[in-house]
């Protein structure tokens, strides 16, 4: 698992540098059905997958990516160095702020598609797909960074599977 982890992430890196200077300055109009999805990166917890849109999520500067989410992803307490914002593109995503996930949490906010969501920078929030999964538009200024309420909860702390 931990060759995955290490793996996915160089490639997040090689995808984010290609892009990066294959468009330092030109326009990006793309379809859906052109994104090349692969593995998240390892700060998010594994099911999710991401297609780089523009930029560099990694580097400095504006970025979009596209995230897919299984049925009933959750992404714990977390917050950004960053603004973070998210417009859903299918299936929906509960959002809230807190320092702890709770599905019952009185202000909760699922959105559906077209629904958008900003996390300000520092705001602890977490997210959560609905029972058919979820795609999202997430964009913000680079590098991306997640800092996990629980340090517990960062899957980039989690411990091998014992074979």
């Amino acid at each position: 698992m931990k060759k995955l982890s290490t793996w996915s992430l160089v490639l997040l890196f090689l995808v984010c540098a290609g892009t990066a200077f294959a468009q330092p300055s030109s326009a990006v109009v793309a379809t859906v059905d052109e994104a090349k999805w692969g593995p998240a990166p390892p700060f998010l917890p594994p099911g999710a997958q991401l297609a780089v849109v523009s930029g560099n999520p990694m580097g400095n500067g504006a970025y979009a990516v596209r995230l897919r989410f299984p049925a009933n992803y959750a992404i714990p307490a977390h917050s950004h160095p960053t603004d973070e914002n998210v417009v859903v593109t299918s299936g929906d995503v509960t959002f809230g702020m807190g320092d702890k996930l709770s599905k019952t949490a009185a202000g909760n906010k699922t959105i559906k598609v077209g629904g958008y969501a900003l996390a300000p920078t520092g705001m602890n929030h977490y997210a959560y797909a609905g029972a058919s999964g979820a795609e999202i538009v997430l964009f913000g200024q680079g590098p991306v960074e997640f800092k996990y309420v629980n340090p517990a909860d960062d899957p980039r702390n989690a411990k091998p599977a014992a074979k």
